[in-house]
């Protein structure tokens, strides 16, 4: 049943990693009930299990969700199930503001790695504005240095796209090249092959510690920050959408609830008391 869920996983051309969560979430599913009862269960009855979930397990509202994705996908792809069982209980959606780094620390983020390798991810992630799976899959040949453009292929949603390369980053990246000599992923482990998620998050956090910065980094947040910095300069939230890969202007418009380009121009009225 596993092989067969994995197989039209990869038929349907899901993502590695989606491959991976949905495959551990239905196993999960799987070992709850047996795989025997699975297509005789009610909603009520997989609405029970959610529910046990959230409330022994304390699983995430985003958890939750893929979760139902991931039995959903059983229900409807594998045995073809009408839409009944889009009646799941959803969390209600979650509404957080992007956290974002100033521009002087992610400068001193990058000042902190003497590792050529190590700051050439860090600066591509945030320059590029990129997923970190992004990074990850890019190939040498992804790189256009004479278009001064980065290739982003097979992204979320299998969409490609471009994005920026600056004339820092290039010397950055060319400096990394003919230290490191990848073959063909931009960036290599020790044996070849893709450079681990792991490792890059590792990157980011020791050289946060470095650079003195106390709260979380994630390398998320410097793809949210490259968003954040760009609309405060004044780029038009249309390019902000491409760069970034966003099918709706909608999702693209949170940063402008954490840009200081139009919380400044708000006079606070306590400053008309003083």
């Amino acid at each position: 049943m596993l092989t067969k869920y994995r197989n039209l996983l990869v038929q349907k051309r899901y993502s590695e990693n989606t491959q991976k969560v949905y495959l551990n979430y239905f196993a999960d599913f799987v070992r709850n009930f047996g795989a025997s009862n699975l297509e005789k269960l009610s909603v009520d009855e997989i609405n029970g299990y959610i529910l046990d979930l959230v409330e022994k397990r304390g699983i995430s509202g985003s958890q939750q969700n893929q979760r139902i994705n991931a039995i959903k996908f059983y229900y409807e792809k594998i045995l073809g199930r009408e839409k009944q069982y889009y009646e799941l209980h959803r969390p209600r959606k979650e509404h957080k503001l992007p956290k974002v780094l100033s521009k002087n620390e992610i400068k001193r983020i990058f000042d902190s790695c003497n590792n050529i390798k190590h700051r050439c991810i860090l600066m591509l992630i945030y320059s590029a504005g990129l997923r970190r799976s992004e990074l990850i899959n890019m190939k040498v040949d992804d790189i256009h240095s004479e278009r001064m453009l980065i290739s982003i292929r097979a992204a979320k949603g299998n969409k490609d796209r471009i994005s920026l390369l600056s004339e820092n980053m290039l010397n950055s990246l060319r400096s990394y090249y003919k230290e490191y000599r990848p073959r063909e992923h931009l960036f290599e482990g020790l044996h070849g092959g893709k450079y681990s998620a792991s490792s890059v998050a590792n990157i980011l956090k020791n050289a946060a510690l470095k650079a003195g910065i106390k709260k979380r980094v994630t390398p998320h947040m410097l793809r949210h920050s490259f968003a954040t910095h760009l609309l405060e300069q004044g780029t038009d939230l249309r390019y902000i959408q491409e760069l970034l890969g966003h099918s709706s202007t909608k999702t693209t418009e949170i940063y402008t609830h954490v840009s200081r380009q139009a919380i400044n121009k708000i006079r606070n009225p306590i400053d008309e008391m003083f």
